[in-house]
């Protein structure tokens, strides 16, 4: 509980409240900076003993491949767009033209309940199955 005689009451007015010559504990250089500064001097053992991988690299990253990244959709995403986004109907079934709209792979996560005609460059293996065992099928599917 909270009470008005408390030690900084008694030091109030004597300019360094018993932390010795002017200045100190005060800022950063206290504590040693501000953050992560001096990590590759002073807090050098800090950082071998709880962040050893702050410093360096690792690996590298082709300049062909970086930023690059497939664009993926879900099973049940598509299953609740297919009347929206589909092109056409054959017998019953939505045909949609995935490379169009601009997604590279499916991938298999949720319900199918339509039957879906898809075309997409590569899918996953729980997406080809979901797709088949609602009555539908996959086109242009490379292994990937």
């Amino acid at each position: 509980m909270p009470h008005k005689l408390r030690k900084t009451r008694k030091r109030r007015g004597s300019r360094t409240q018993g932390w010795g010559r002017v200045g100190q504990h005060r800022a950063g250089g206290q504590r040693g900076g501000h953050g992560k500064a001096g990590f590759h001097k002073h807090k050098w053992t800090y950082v071998i003993k709880y962040e050893p991988e702050y410093f360096g690299k690792r690996g590298f990253h082709s300049p062909k491949s970086f930023g690059r990244k497939a664009k993926a959709i879900n099973v049940g995403a598509l299953d609740e767009l297919a009347e929206k986004i589909s092109t056409e109907k054959r017998k019953e079934k939505f045909l949609i033209d995935l490379k169009s709209l601009g997604y590279s792979k499916l991938l298999g996560t949720g319900k199918v309940t339509k039957p879906l005609i898809v075309k997409v460059t590569s899918c996953s293996k729980s997406a080809a199955e979901k797709i088949k065992e609602a009555g539908g099928q996959i086109l242009n599917k490379s292994d990937g």
